[in-house]
C-alpha cells in the first residue's frame, strides 16, 4: 500500500483505524559494551505485514481515554497512553484522544509490537492534532518510551546500530515468513545480562551494504543464551529447521524462517508457508507474514 494512499477505516463511533507493523531482526549482532553498560547492536529490522490496529477518536478536551487497556496493564502505564501524553506535554496541544487497541502481535516475542502501538499514536495524532512536527522531532520522542520506537517511527526496513539510534535504510529481497511463538516470557535484562553472552561480534555493516554478505549468512548472539535458558525456544527452532533455516528474533521468544518471495515464486513461497503452519504440532501457535519495505504512515511525519 502507498504511504499516499492511506486512508483509515472509520467505525460508527468515529474511531480511525491506523496500523501498528511488526519487525524481525533478520540477523543481530552484539558488537561491544558502552562504559553505562547499555549493549552495542548490529541488526537489520525488517518491517512485516502482521499488525496491531490502533483505534483514535480526537477529543476537544485534553483528557486521553483508554477504552480496553490490556489485563494487568493499567491505562497510565500502556505506550500508547504515554505516547500521547508524551506528545501533548512537547507540543502544549489541548486536544485529547480516545484510543483502543486491537492486540494481534504477541507480548514479549521480540516483534517491536508495544513499540510500534507507540509509534503509530505519534505517527496518527501528529497529523490528526495538525502539529506537523518532523521524523526527527518524533524520534527524538520516541526514544523516551523504549528503544525500538524510533525505529517504527524511521519506517523503513533499516540496518540499525549503536542502542537503536543510528539507522540506515536497507534493500532485502521480499520475503514470506512463518513465525513461532513459544510460550514463554524472555525477560530480556536476563539475557543481555548473562555472563556467557557474546559481546564482540565484528561489525559487518560494510559487507552488507555493499551487497557482499546476504543476512542468512547471519546469526542472533541473543539466541543460544535464550536457549539455555528456554529449552522450548530450542525446540520449537528445531522443528522449524526441517523446513527452512529458522532463528528467534530480538531477544525472544518468537522464532522464524523466511521463504523467498521474488516474482514467480511468489506463490511458491505462500504455498511452503502456509503448508508449514498447516503441520503446527499440538500446543504450537504460530502465523505467516509478508515483509514490507516501509510503514504505511511513512508519509505522516516529513523528512
Amino acid at each position: 500500500m502507498s504511504t499516499a494512499s492511506y486512508l483509515p477505516v472509520v467505525d460508527a463511533a468515529g474511531f480511525q483505524a491506523y496500523p501498528a507493523p511488526a519487525k524481525l531482526n533478520l540477523f543481530l549482532h552484539v558488537t561491544g559494551r558502552r562504559a553505562d553498560g547499555y549493549h552495542l547492536l548490529e541488526s537489520i529490522f525488517q518491517l512485516v505485514d502482521r499488525q496491531d490496529t490502533i483505534w483514535l477518536r480526537v477529543r476537544n478536551d485534553a483528557a486521553v481515554v483508554h477504552h480496553n487497556p490490556l489485563p494487568g496493564v493499567p491505562a497510565e502505564s500502556d505506550l500508547t497512553v504515554r505516547a500521547a501524553r508524551l506528545l501533548q506535554q512537547h507540543t502544549g496541544c489541548q486536544l485529547g484522544v480516545d484510543l483502543r487497541v486491537d492486540k494481534v502481535l504477541p507480548m514479549g516475542g521480540g516483534m517491536g509490537g508495544g513499540s510500534s502501538d507507540a509509534a503509530t499514536v505519534l505517527l496518527a495524532l501528529n497529523r490528526l492534532w495538525q502539529l506537523n512536527l518532523s521524523r526527527a522531532a518524533l524520534m527524538a520522542l520516541g526514544v523516551q518510551l523504549g528503544a525500538d520506537v524510533p525505529f517504527f517511527l524511521f519506517g523503513r526496513t533499516a540496518l540499525v546500530e549503536g542502542i537503536g539510534e543510528i539507522m540506515t535504510p536497507i534493500a532485502v529481497p521480499e520475503q514470506q515468513f512463518v513465525v513461532l511463538h513459544p510460550a514463554v516470557h524472555v525477560p530480556t535484562p536476563a539475557i543481555f545480562g548473562a555472563p556467557d553472552l557474546s559481546r564482540n561480534t565484528a561489525s559487518v555493516k560494510a559487507a552488507l551494504l555493499a551487497g557482499e554478505l546476504d543476512w542468512m549468512q547471519l546469526h542472533n548472539d541473543l539466541q543460544a543464551v535464550a536457549v539455555a535458558k528456554f529449552p522450548l525456544i530450542g525446540a520449537q527452532l528445531d522443528w522449524l529447521n526441517q523446513f527452512a533455516p529458522a532463528r528467534m528474533t530480538g531477544s525472544g521468544s518468537c522464532v522464524f524462517a523466511a521463504f523467498s518471495r521474488q516474482s514467480a515464486q511468489k506463490n511458491a513461497s505462500q504455498n511452503q508457508a502456509d503448508a508449514v503452519i498447516s503441520c503446527l504440532l499440538e500446543g504450537m501457535t504460530g502465523f505467516t507474514c509478508s515483509s514490507i519495505s516501509q510503514h504505511q504512515l511513512l508519509d505522516f511525519a516529513t523528512d
